[in-house]
């Protein structure tokens, strides 16, 4: 008789198929700019993930929220999706993706920190060792990418995605406080709620009066944006949150840039230089230190 999957293991596989998800979603995404600007792309993404969550409305009846409750929620959507996606679209305006892939990087050891000072959670040698490994990986996987971008502003680009990075880490951080009170399927259909009654008029004023065009690969891709990443990629992501550590759940984020140059590989046909397999593979080994078990653990 086999032995059922342990807690750790379900929210492994949970974080690792979000942030596999979270990885599509920027191939998606490139393909829904060719048509669509950033807000209202954003907007079709919230509000498509809205549509899906009115078939769950009986699982939200009944429930209490105190006003601790209320106040993280608020705090919640506030990090993520509002602030957050506003100062990543900016970001990308100033620098360039691949000093912007370096900055993301920074989230997990950040959520790691925050845990450990907010939730009590242990922070290890070990797990302080993966993460700037795989810090390493993201940090040398973005240098191999071939510039294309152009960055006016870099210090002020680089600015703004670090305070993204923020907002996730505080994000997952108040995720991990609100989940023992909520299902993972409730918090992701607030995050969606929220943000399209916050992206609404920020799409609006970016239309102007005038519709833009969209194309049935631009549909097709908010679509996927909307159901398969907000749904499938932040669900995943909140539920792992209900099996595994913050600051242990959070170090899978660097796993998304070796993800996301595999799937372009994959699916655009774009190159994966030896370097760039070697990066991901670092990526991949800092990954598996901070969650293999080993005897001896010590705290700092």
């Amino acid at each position: 008789m086999r032995k059922p999957l342990s807690n750790k293991a379900i929210g492994t596989f949970a974080v690792i198929g979000a942030t596999l998800i979270w990885a599509s979603s920027f191939i998606a995404l490139k393909i829904a700019l060719d048509t669509m600007g950033p807000m209202s792309i954003i907007f079709g993404r919230m509000l498509a993930a809205t549509t899906v969550f009115l078939f769950f409305w009986k699982y939200y009846q009944g429930l209490k929220f105190s006003a601790s409750d209320i106040k993280y929620l608020l705090a919640m959507v506030l990090l993520e999706p509002c602030l957050y996606f506003i100062f990543e679209i900016k970001a990308l305006q100033y620098t360039s993706a691949s000093q912007a892939g370096v900055i993301t990087s920074t989230t997990p050891l950040l959520a790691a920190i925050g845990a450990g000072i907010f939730l009590g959670e242990a922070i290890t040698k070990r797990l302080l060792f993966g993460s700037m490994l795989a810090i390493c990986g993201a940090i040398w996987l973005s240098l191999e990418a071939s510039v294309e971008d152009y960055a006016p502003n870099p210090l002020l680009g680089n600015t703004l995605e670090f305070l993204a990075m923020l907002c996730a880490a505080g994000y997952t951080i108040i995720i991990k406080h609100l989940t023992k009170r909520f299902s993972a399927l409730f918090l992701t259909a607030i995050q969606a709620f929220a943000g399209m009654i916050f992206y609404l008029p920020l799409a609006l004023w970016e239309w102007q009066g005038v519709m833009p065009t969209i194309s049935l690969d631009g549909m097709l891709s908010i679509l996927y944006l909307g159901v398969v990443v907000t749904l499938g990629g932040y669900g995943l992501f909140n539920f792992s949150l209900t099996k595994l550590p913050a600051s242990r759940a959070s170090v899978f984020i660097n796993l998304i840039p070796a993800f996301v140059v595999i799937l372009a590989f994959l699916i655009l046909g774009e190159t994966l230089n030896l370097n760039q397999f070697f990066a991901a593979g670092v990526i991949f080994l800092g990954v598996f230190i901070t969650q293999a078990n080993f005897k001896r653990k010590e705290r700092l």
